[in-house]
């Protein structure tokens, strides 16, 4: 029955902070865990290889981002997706986006790894490699593409099997990985001295378990029944998917953007200040991969709300939409202000995980700890509600929420910043930028919020 509440379902009657909690600690563990995967690599090959090492890996960061964006694409869009329709009782097209996704999945951990492989030289130019750096981005580059598979795959099964109520299972599937991660990096690299190849063999053997876990439960889904039909790929249904899905990948896209012209920005201006060329762009790299685990628990919080709001939303049961937004911020806030005061605190023991590369390095990364990441509790709030437009189904929206920060202002800014003054300057684009889109970010949710109080009351 059409527009029908499905009481049996704990979307609509158990209580709000519980079932956040259900949902956003184990998809905040499994976001944390795919963060950890690069900051692993990361303090292995800083302290075995050294800081070129470090931005080598940063050099091939955009190329990683790129392909858990477009699984995030599909994964995040089915998830919507298939809340919205069980919301409103269309189970059999909630099972046709599942099948439909699970087919575009296929198809791009099939091309995207060819396409990366054919044109990693110029890709790795395009990034901001340097001399020093190249052959070490091309070594561990290589390899990574190679498990661009298991990446695409795990990340977009993860997102159904979570939106099927079982994000335990999600949470399983990445850890698992994680864990042999951090085995075989220390096995790879001081045991077998394979150096940066050890570590981008590790995160790849990680990624595989992660994958054959996820597929395994993809077999046994609660909610979901799977037969031929829904293997049939329909333009309208993958489309609708990827609509809903665009902001997820947005925020993986602006991400890849955003290191791109920073790479390039920070090498340029960095070879004429006292640090060089390398010492800026790597201690920046270190600087977004430790914000990175913030904003993938923000994430996760984020997430963990959206079948709960898709799902109410698609039933009319507006207040219990709101009572999970403002639920979701309220953690977001605190967990973001705690990261705040470390790095506003203690960024040189942050960065001293990383290796001790002396006191230059030392410097500009303390310098951007504290002056780049300033205003990461609007950043929250932000991100929250980017996740919570998508999930009530307006994508454009969502999507302008996503690109303000990053690609509209962030990416002039710096630009801007480092030709008035400097490498050092650049850094100031980050909070100028957050602040930007924390104005009109809270522009859509008055507005949006408006919008659903009258349609409350209308009923």
């Amino acid at each position: 029955m059409e527009n029908s509440i499905q009481p049996e379902n704990e979307l609509a009657v158990k209580p709000i902070g519980g079932l956040v909690a259900k949902f956003a600690i184990p998809s905040v563990i499994s976001l944390t865990v795919t963060a950890l995967y690069n900051i692993v690599d990361q303090i292995f090959i800083g302290n075995v290889i050294g800081y070129l090492g470090n931005g080598a890996t940063n050099v091939v960061f955009p190329i990683t981002a790129l392909a858990h964006g477009l699984a995030m694409l599909l994964g995040c869009g089915c998830a919507a997706y298939m809340n919205l329709n069980m919301g409103k009782g269309n189970n059999k097209e909630a099972d046709k986006g599942v099948g439909n996704t699970i087919v575009s999945l296929i198809l791009l951990a099939i091309i995207l790894p060819i396409l990366c492989e054919i044109f990693i030289s110029p890709l790795l130019k395009i990034f901001g490699a340097t001399t020093a750096n190249t052959q070490l981005a091309m070594d561990y580059g290589r390899i990574i593409i190679a498990g661009f598979p298991f990446v695409i795959m795990y990340s977009g099964l993860n997102q159904i099997i979570r939106s099927d109520g079982n994000p335990k299972m999600a949470m399983v599937s990445m850890l698992s990985g994680a864990i042999l991660n951090v085995i075989l990096d220390a096995w790879f690299m001081y045991g077998l001295d394979w150096g940066i190849k050890g570590a981008a063999w590790a995160t790849i053997i990680g990624q595989a378990v992660s994958f054959i876990i996820s597929l395994v439960y993809i077999f046994k889904l609660k909610n979901v029944h799977l037969t031929k039909e829904c293997f049939k790929m329909k333009g309208s249904t993958i489309g609708r998917i990827c609509a809903i899905g665009v902001s997820s990948f947005i925020t993986q896209a602006e991400i890849v953007i955003l290191t791109i012209v920073m790479n390039n920005v920070l090498v340029k201006y960095g070879a004429e200040s006292i640090y060089g060329e390398d010492i800026p762009m790597t201690a920046m790299g270190i600087v977004m991969k430790v914000n990175s685990v913030l904003t993938n628990i923000i994430a996760g919080i984020a997430i963990g709300g959206q079948p709960i709001i898709s799902y109410n939303y698609g039933a009319k049961q507006y207040g219990r939409v709101e009572k999970t937004y403002r639920t979701c911020v309220i953690a977001a806030i605190i967990v973001s202000a705690v990261a705040f005061l470390g790095f506003q605190l203690i960024p040189e023991q942050i960065s001293g995980i990383f290796g001790n590369e002396g006191e230059l390095y030392t410097s500009f990364a303390c310098k951007a700890f504290r002056i780049y990441l300033m205003f990461v509790i609007l950043v929250a709030v932000v991100n929250v509600s980017g996740v919570f437009i998508q999930s009530v189904g307006k994508p454009v929206k969502s999507s302008i929420i996503t690109l303000a920060r990053q690609v509209v202002f962030q990416c002039p800014a710096i630009v801007i910043f480092a030709v008035a003054g400097g490498v050092e300057a650049a850094l100031w684009a980050g909070p100028v930028a957050d602040a930007i889109a924390f104005i009109i970010t809270m522009a859509f949710m008055i507005y949006e919020f408006k919008l659903i109080r009258r349609m409350s009351h209308e009923g």
